[in-house]
């Protein structure tokens, strides 16, 4: 790394800080401070160090002699922990030290601060860390709470910059603020009216690091892999950059206990991804990289067939997405598209035609367990608010502490498929929150607690398409059973974009899903044929496991039964099992129920009797 390119690495935070102390007196940093930097060592390279660290050293190039620190429970401790700096704190501010620390309340704080300001002996600096914790309601201070912090806001008002006594050999001894620090997770911790129209009170945010910034940290952690004495020049920096684009939006911290999981679980420096995966999902092992997933797939289309009938195009265009989710090219042409979900489908098309099925088959399929897959019915989050179970409620309100459902589930099941059953029923601004999942493959919930989506197949079912409005926003049908399978895909597809475009006003979402929108054809009597033989061999297969019978039909009743279950096809094979139930599954019941089936291997169902045209019962042998 250059000399000229560390400058531009340090933190922008302390960059700002240390340009501002001759004209602030006090600076709330906020934001992500929990987070490691990059602070340079004494031979000049940079390297991740805790804030406090590298506070300490932006403070020393500004002849700063030592540091404060406050917090409410450890009470008031001096840094660094090294004898001059001790003892030259200790006597300067008369403190009382108790095992390094000093005990101090909200009212001897506010005098510390005023002393510290006014301090010429040595520049020094207080930082009040744990800030947010000072008090339970920043907007509902008590008497004491609230003379505090107007002690604190006059004081940066009056304070004026000081010449120190005891110069440093770093800076130029100009005049400059010996400055009050307040260490926040968010501004708003400190009470509003604080730093309102105060010139002097100084905001620094503290935010996420850049792509450099995690590519120089990257190398620093380079040790930490197995197998990096086989690195030359080239891999170790094609590893700082993978290490970086693998950690997008993650802290520098990230980097550090995801080379720590590295060290202890053996990963090689050239499995880099292997090691961001399991810091970001808790698992080593990853159902995508096991070798006989290939051999699954190569044989998926007769696989789903047992399952999914009559919807060749349909599975055709799934498994191609699924063959490239299972190669890693699920948004290849992006330079960050490693973070999005393995696999997006939108299946649409007729109600009962199999696109719940299909989903669940590729669950079976690719992670061997129907139980990975995790459903959402969106009708269920039609309102607005509902959102807030689904996604976790906002912090501070009622429940947030539990986080959202589909949040929770993903952790829970970081490989899985995950199914947003007939979304176009749910609130448009539900589905916004589908456009952070579509791209970056994480979602926050209310805890602040994030999800990552980067290892599931997310699968959307929606009946968009099959009816549409006319002019007089009547409900009319806009593709027939028997219309081609092209009319049928070409309308469909169209609908969908007019839904999104025009009715929503949300063409990102659409252009999140892109060309993976799967349409399914209706049930065509061929079809439906193979669907109830499908159904019935189901039946005969429950009766054996619960009765240790032998169901048999006669061929007279079987073609009857398939008769009538099948001369309507509008709802599709979900009809057909409707049907099937009330034409002979509750008869079935209701003789089997008559029956003393003591000893008996085998029963057949001869015929179908009626009732004014209604089975009431069969008449069994």
């Amino acid at each position: 790394m250059s000399t000229d390119s560390k400058p531009a690495l340090t933190p922008r935070w302390i960059r700002d800080l240390e340009r501002l102390l001759p004209i602030r007196s006090q600076f709330i940093v906020a934001g992500n401070i929990r987070d490691h930097f990059l602070a340079p060592l004494s031979n000049g390279s940079l390297t991740p160090v805790p804030l406090v660290r590298c506070l300490w050293s932006a403070l020393q190039r500004q002849d700063c002699r030592f540091l404060l620190i406050y917090d409410p429970v450890g009470g008031l401790r001096p840094y660094p922990n090294e004898p001059e700096a001790v003892e030259r704190a200790t006597r300067l501010f008369d403190l009382k030290l108790q095992d390094g620390a000093m005990p101090m309340s909200l009212d001897s704080l506010s005098g510390l601060m005023q002393r510290l300001t006014r301090m010429r002996e040595a520049r020094c600096a207080l930082l009040v860390d744990f800030a947010s914790r000072l008090v339970r309601h920043p907007d509902q201070l008590d008497a004491n709470e609230h003379r505090f912090f107007l002690a604190a806001e006059r004081l940066a008002v009056q304070a004026v910059p000081v010449m120190a006594k005891e110069p440093g050999p770093l800076a130029d001894n100009k005049p400059r603020f010996n400055p009050v620090l307040w260490l926040l997770n968010r501004p708003q911790d400190l009470p509003s009216w604080f730093a309102l129209d105060n010139a002097r009170v100084e905001s620094l945010n503290v935010g996420l690091p850049d792509f450099e910034t995690r590519e120089a940290a990257a190398r620093s952690y380079f040790t930490l892999f197995h197998k990096m004495d086989e690195a030359g020049p080239d891999e170790r920096e094609k590893f700082a950059r993978d290490f970086a684009s693998a950690t997008e939006g993650l802290p520098l911290v990230a980097l550090s206990d995801t080379a720590q999981l590295a060290d202890r679980q053996g990963i090689a420096y050239r499995d880099v991804d292997d090691a961001v995966q399991c810091y970001k999902v808790g698992a080593l092992e990853n159902p995508w990289k096991k070798p006989y997933l290939r051999q699954r797939i190569a044989g998926a289309a007769e696989f789903i067939e047992t399952r999914v009938k009559g919807q060749e195009q349909a599975v055709t265009k799934s498994v191609d997405i699924l063959m490239r989710s299972v190669m890693g090219l699920t948004g290849a042409q992006a330079r960050s598209g490693g973070n999005r979900p393995r696999g997006v489908l939108f299946f649409a098309g007729p109600t009962g035609v199999g696109k719940t099925e299909l989903a669940k088959t590729l669950t079976q399929l690719v992670f061997g367990d129907e139980r990975a897959y995790i459903r959402f019915d969106m009708s269920e989050f039609a309102e607005e608010h509902t959102g807030a179970r689904l996604l976790g409620a906002p912090p501070g309100y009622v429940g947030f502490e539990a986080g959202g459902e589909l949040t929770n589930a993903v952790r829970d099941k970081p490989f899985s498929v995950v199914l947003f059953d007939e979304v176009e029923k749910a609130h448009p601004r539900i589905l916004d929150k589908f456009l952070q999942i579509l791209e970056d493959g994480r979602l926050t919930d209310g805890r602040g607690d994030t999800a990552y989506f980067s290892e599931t197949i997310l699968v959307f079912t929606s009946n968009l398409g099959i009816y549409v409005e006319d002019e007089q926003g009547r409900r009319i049908q806009n593709v027939q059973p028997g219309d081609s399978y092209e009319t049928v895909e070409s309308r469909v597809k169209g609908a969908i974009a007019d839904y999104f475009k025009y009715r929503l006003s949300r063409p990102e979402i659409l252009n999140r899903i892109g060309d993976n929108i799967v349409v399914f054809n209706f049930i065509t009597p061929p079809v439906a044929e193979r669907i109830f033989a499908g159904m019935l061999n189901n039946v005969v297969n429950r009766v054996r496991e619960e009765h240790k019978l032998e169901l048999e039909l006669e061929p007279a009743v079987r073609q009857d039964l398939m008769a009538r279950c099948i001369h309507d096809l509008s709802n599709g094979g979900r009809g057909i099992g409707n049907q099937l139930e009330s034409v002979f599954i509750n008869p079935l019941a209701r003789a089997l129920f008559a029956q003393d089936l003591e000893g008996r291997q085998q029963i057949r169902v001869v015929e179908l009797l009626e009732s004014e045209e209604k089975i009431v019962t069969l008449r069994l042998e």
